[in-house]
């Protein structure tokens, strides 16, 4: 198979990462008979370095033009970067914002899965934790109400804010059908969370999750309200497989996911759109205090890189390679600074990619 892959580095540690992933990449597509070719793409603060500006439209269109795009992470130290004297639209991050609105990607993938190699960095009880958990968060992420409607006046000497929180039936059914055929890839369990109690857009939410859960009928659909979910994602995480949300709660509730893992170094993320393109990311940050270290924490963009190969190209015996080789390499006890535990033996960012490249096929160079 031949995958068109699109590259952004990005700032900070996102050039070490994505060249981790890269490498693994490599090996499956050498280990599995694949061709993968590479568009380099300049965003956030690499691209205002060059051009200017966070985000070209040379950029957009090289992006459409790719099957997938990984990336690594952008910004940098808002302190004392030059890249934060700049107007807020100029800035690294309204690049980011400006290319997921251009590519359409309205589903958000948050992964928050605890590996029993690194169960005691969980921040719950060893009971609740058992042996370890793997959930999945599907974010709507174009809706809702961080688009609606605002404004702030002032009424008889007295201001009033108004924050409008809208959903279309267009907007649900679209977001409800990649959680199902997502959960199809998992372990066929779709929990929809709303606040059906109370809000209209819930009750619309909740209506449309059911309808389209009929046409899948082997995948188990449960309905939540947020604020149980919140104390459930934290009472036994186990028991979800895939959550399916509106903007806000999934923003919400996929940070609360993501501590109860206790390393966001492990976390990966997509977001797609209504074809199998998608953007993949780490979780984390940029990290600019330790770029060109060699101490960065590349697995979460390695495992990015595996949820691009089984979401955008149905490479799902592939993915399961690398996400097996992560895996291995923490039972042989190799960890980087950010998940450094007595009895482990640490490594650096390129050694990390290296061990695990090796667990896919072949020996390590």
């Amino acid at each position: 198979m031949k995958l068109k892959i699109g590259c952004i580095p990005g700032d900070g540690i996102g050039p070490e990462i994505v060249k981790q992933a890269k490498a693994v990449l490599e090996k499956v597509a050498q280990v599995y008979g694949h061709e993968i070719s590479y568009r380099h793409i300049l965003l956030g603060g690499a691209s205002i370095d060059v051009h200017g500006i966070p985000l070209t439209d040379e950029a957009i269109a090289e992006a459409r033009a790719a099957d997938a795009v990984l990336m690594g992470s952008i910004g940098g130290d808002t302190t004392k970067s030059p890249w934060y004297q700049l107007p807020p639209d100029r800035r690294p991050e309204a690049g980011l914002l400006q290319i997921r609105k251009a590519l359409n990607l309205f589903a958000n993938l948050r992964p928050a899965v605890l590996y029993p190699e690194l169960a005691d960095a969980c921040p719950l009880r060893s009971e609740i934790r058992r042996d370890g958990f793997d959930l999945l968060i599907m974010r709507e992420l174009t809706g809702g109400l961080y688009f609606g409607e605002r404004k702030t006046v002032t009424e008889n000497g007295v201001r009033r804010a108004v924050d409008t929180l809208t959903y279309s039936e267009e907007e649900i059914r679209r977001i409800a059908v990649k959680g199902f055929e997502i959960a199809r890839k998992r372990r066929r369990k779709v929990t929809s969370v709303d606040k059906a109690n109370v809000l209209d857009s819930s009750r619309l939410w909740r209506c449309v999750v059911e309808e389209v859960a009929k046409d899948y009928p082997d995948v188990a659909l449960e309905h939540m309200l947020v604020d149980n979910c919140a104390m459930q994602i934290v009472r036994d995480p186990a028991q979800f497989d895939v959550i399916l949300t509106e903007n806000m709660f999934g923003d919400i509730l996929s940070d609360e996911a993501s501590m109860v893992t206790g390393s966001i170094g492990m976390l990966a993320s997509a977001s797609l759109n209504d074809t199998k393109f998608g953007l993949y990311e780490p979780s984390h940050g940029s990290a600019p205090d330790i770029a060109g270290k060699d101490i960065a924490n590349p697995i979460a963009t390695i495992l990015s890189a595996s949820m691009m190969l089984r979401y955008s190209f149905d490479l799902d015996q592939e993915a399961d390679a690398i996400d097996r080789a992560v895996k291995a390499a923490l039972e042989e006890g190799w960890r980087t600074a950010d998940i450094m535990a007595d009895g482990c033996r640490q490594t650096g960012c390129e050694q990390m990619g290296r061990i695990i490249t090796k667990h896919i096929g072949g020996s390590m160079k």
